[in-house]
């Protein structure tokens, strides 16, 4: 699962018991190397999906990481591309890839908390990419009012979201394992680290995003294939700022 040149076992076990914010600026110079990077199947994927509904101006990368997202804004923005997240260590990452690759001057990169974004309403598109899990479910509601908020009208919010493992799978105990070891780390240790992989599910997104002035639709990621239960194993969900209102 890991390159040669990522984390090794002692990194990986600092990181877990570091707070969120810690753990990832300690990860940040291997975090490419590892498979907690969103796969480029899945944002080329994302990506071609959203170039359907553009033309965009201005977007967004929630939680942005490194900058996988904003390489897709990229793709998608005519005007300006902005990354956020509370990562310190990841944005300055990003920055410098940013730079190595010759990468226009429109980006931006801002350090903050996606539960109190820092932006008026000033974008066409928010994206973002296996980020969720670092969110408690009762922190959802605000997290999706954020994203409302930055929003202009008619603004879309986009992000995949993968079927879940079928029950009793190998995936299935692996997550279900992690998310249990996870519990049991945050009981015993402080700072807490929150990622539950299994804590963010379909019908609460849908209601949640709803919730906060969302027009909700999904559209199937055909190059996932199917389960055999005929459901996509990859979908993207869409919520789109139908107009000027809040969360109701």
């Amino acid at each position: 699962m890991f390159t040669p040149q990522g984390p090794t076992l002692r990194e990986l076990a600092v990181q877990a018991l570091s707070s969120v914010e810690h753990g990832y600026d300690l990860l940040a110079p291997k975090f490419d190397d590892t498979p907690f990077r969103t796969p480029d199947s899945i944002l080329d994927a994302v990506g071609r999906a959203l170039g359907r509904m553009g033309p965009f101006d201005s977007g967004l990368d929630l939680c942005c990481g490194t900058g996988a997202g904003m390489d897709v804004l990229g793709r998608l923005c005519r005007k300006s591309v902005t990354g956020i997240d509370i990562s310190a260590g990841m944005l300055a990452v990003g920055r410098e890839r940013a730079r190595a690759d010759g990468a226009p001057p429109r980006l931006a990169w801002v350090r903050g908390d996606a539960r109190a974004l820092p932006f008026g309403p000033a974008f066409d598109l928010v994206v973002s990419f296996g980020a969720f899990g670092h969110f408690l479910p009762r922190e959802r509601p605000n997290l999706f009012a954020q994203v409302h908020s930055v929003l202009r009208p008619g603004g879309r919010f986009a992000f995949p979201l993968p079927a879940p493992a079928p029950a009793g799978s190998p995936w299935y105990w692996a997550l279900l394992g992690f998310d249990a070891a996870m519990r049991l780390r945050n009981a015993l240790w402080r700072p807490p680290f929150v990622m539950y992989y299994r804590a963010f599910r379909l019908a609460d997104v849908q209601r949640e995003l709803a919730g906060a002035g969302f027009d909700v639709q999904l559209q199937s990621l055909p190059e996932f294939g199917h389960r055999s239960d005929g459901s996509p194993r990859c979908r993207m969900v869409v919520a789109t700022r139908t107009d000027g209102e809040g969360p109701h």
